[in-house]
């Protein structure tokens, strides 16, 4: 029973696996699926942030109209218990010309009138003039403002009507709306009675809303989503406390998603980005494929050519193969040789310094310290030219790792200084450094240091004794430069283009020219940074080698 219950699994197992097989034969068909594999995952993560940025903006700009309706409903609070209290005042003062004035001057321009009406609805007394837009009064509205707070729409909608009874009778306080509601700080909001009839609304309001989406559900201020001809709008509503109104703040929603619509090109980025990258990967990773199998099938292709094409293709295979091998041969030389000359001129330059030493007693003629001296000091010449010829090749073939990190370019030129400061004291030459607090640069360490030893050396080596040499950093936009300054020979007119070349000597006047790799291997250097290396100058007024590198 489980063996043939099995067998269906395995059956699918077994031509999946086929088909797999058949799949990764075909290089192009397998390079192509796992580019749709990889942009649909990418296009996976990038809408599904999308959609997360989306929501979280849409909730901080609920949680910010809700708060503003909240401020918007404190304020009308205080403000209509304010215009409340003059009313009240105005029903229980004895009515008079001092009273009204000093009533209409506190109310200022928002008060338009006060009126104090019996329980018959008969009006006893007015602060201005019959208010005509509000008589008369129904029985149904006085009912209710001789029973709770209420607060009406008049005269078209240019002005509020708070009522409310005082001591058995009904005040009408009326209020000008464009003076409690101002168009330049309220453009989105508005002011509602409980059952969703608009008192007065801002003027980025294009359509007015439906009185049931403005009635407030619960006590507590709530966000809605209205749907306009004009387009989605959020809406959060709060009640103003001890008063029969609701307070709205609103924001569209193409507004609340401004900043996310700014990010979307971001996204696309994020989506096409990896996906161009990885597409023109697999071009190159297919182009080498089918180069280093191309002498296989070339071979192939010979049995059916003639035996001169034959003959001519196998030369060129030959000839292609060879200089494979030439190739690895110079780098396998390049590897071996360093100890295979270092060995002797160690044994050069040890021997020869016992001798001059004379570490076993007296040599003899005063000839052999000299000739010691001389083997001494031209195996240290020779070690030397070795080291940068080597160091040199194996930067052109790329095997010296350079790891890019931020770098404290003030210190790292103060140390190279500092090394530099014996052979500098020694000759009397001045060391001048015009360097920031703090710079910071994308570089190896170790081989922006060892290309400043080599500029440094350099400068050193062709300034005449009591000269300067000045070290300096510059930053420029997103660079920095660190310049090395001699002021003696400089560079002749004819010599300038060849600077920095590999095994390009310059003549200098008394002094000995080395192989011309120092400027070259720092100028090698720089470049696997990522930076240039500038070599400038006039003669007779000094020449400059300049390094420029990215900022961290």
């Amino acid at each position: 029973m489980n063996s043939i219950a099995l067998m269906p699994a395995q059956s699918a197992s077994r031509a999946f696996s086929c088909a797999m097989k058949g799949v990764t034969r075909h290089v192009r068909w397998t390079v192509v699926i796992s580019i749709v594999l990889i942009f649909g995952s990418f296009v996976s993560a990038a809408v599904i942030q999308m959609r997360r940025d989306r929501a979280h903006a849409l909730d901080q700009a609920a949680f910010i109209e809700t708060r503003r309706a909240q401020e918007i409903a404190s304020d009308f609070s205080a403000a209509l218990d304010r215009y409340a209290a003059l009313g009240a005042a105005f029903a229980n003062a004895q009515p008079n010309t001092e009273t009204s004035a000093a009533l209409s001057e506190a109310g200022g321009p928002a008060l338009q009138n006060i009126a104090v009406f019996d329980g018959a609805g008969r009006r006893l007394f007015e602060l201005k003039h019959a208010p005509k837009d509000l008589l008369p009064l129904g029985a149904r509205v006085l009912s209710a403002i001789t029973a709770q707070r209420m607060v009406l729409s008049a005269d078209g909608g240019a002005s509020i009507v708070l009522g409310f009874p005082q001591n058995g009778r009904a005040v009408i306080v009326q209020l000008a709306a464009h003076e409690l509601f101002p168009q330049a700080s309220m453009e989105d909001d508005l002011l509602a009675a409980h059952g969703g009839q608009i008192l007065a609304i801002g003027r980025n309001w294009r359509e007015l809303p439906a009185p049931d989406a403005l009635a407030p559900g619960s006590a507590h201020s709530e966000i809605r989503a209205l749907d306009l001809p004009s387009g989605r709008r959020l809406i959060a509503l709060s009640p103003v406390p001890r008063w029969p109104v609701t307070a709205g703040a609103s924001v569209e929603v193409g507004d609340a998603l401004s900043a996310w619509y700014g990010t979307l090109p971001l996204y696309f980025f994020f989506i096409l980005g990896p996906a161009f990258a990885g597409a023109g990967l697999a071009v190159v990773f297919v182009r080498e494929f089918e180069r280093r199998t191309r002498p296989t099938s070339a071979g192939r292709l010979l049995k059916a050519k003639r035996s001169e094409e034959a003959k001519l293709l196998i030369r060129l295979a030959d000839a292609e193969r060879r200089a494979a091998e030439a190739q690895r041969s110079k780098s396998e030389f390049i590897t071996h040789m360093s100890h295979e000359l270092r060995t002797p001129l160690n044994a050069i330059m040890g021997f020869s310094e016992m001798i001059e030493q004379e570490m076993f007693g007296k040599a003899g003629h005063p000839k052999y310290e000299e000739y010691a001296h001389d083997i001494h000091e031209a195996g240290q010449k020779l070690h030397a030219r070795i080291d940068e010829i080597l160091e040199f090749a194996n930067l052109e073939s790329g095997k010296q790792p350079i790891a890019l990190a931020p770098v404290a370019a003030s210190d790292l030129v103060r140390h190279a200084a500092e090394e530099a400061g014996g052979r500098a004291f020694s000759r009397k030459v001045r060391l001048s450094l015009s360097l920031p607090d703090f710079a910071q640069v994308l570089a190896d360490k170790q081989a922006l240091h060892r290309a400043l030893n080599n500029l440094l050396v350099n400068a050193l080596h062709h300034t005449r004794d009591g000269g300067m040499v000045r070290v300096q950093i510059r930053t420029e936009d997103d660079t920095f430069a660190i310049s090395v300054q001699d002021n003696v020979f400089g560079l002749p007119a004819a010599e300038s283009p060849r600077a920095g070349e590999p095994f390009a000597s310059i003549e200098r006047p008394a002094r000995e020219t080395g192989a011309g790799l120092g400027i070259a291997i720092a100028g090698s250097l720089v470049r696997r940074m990522g930076g240039t290396l500038n070599i400038s100058g006039k003669q007779g007024e000094g020449a400059a080698a300049e390094i420029r590198l990215r900022r961290s």
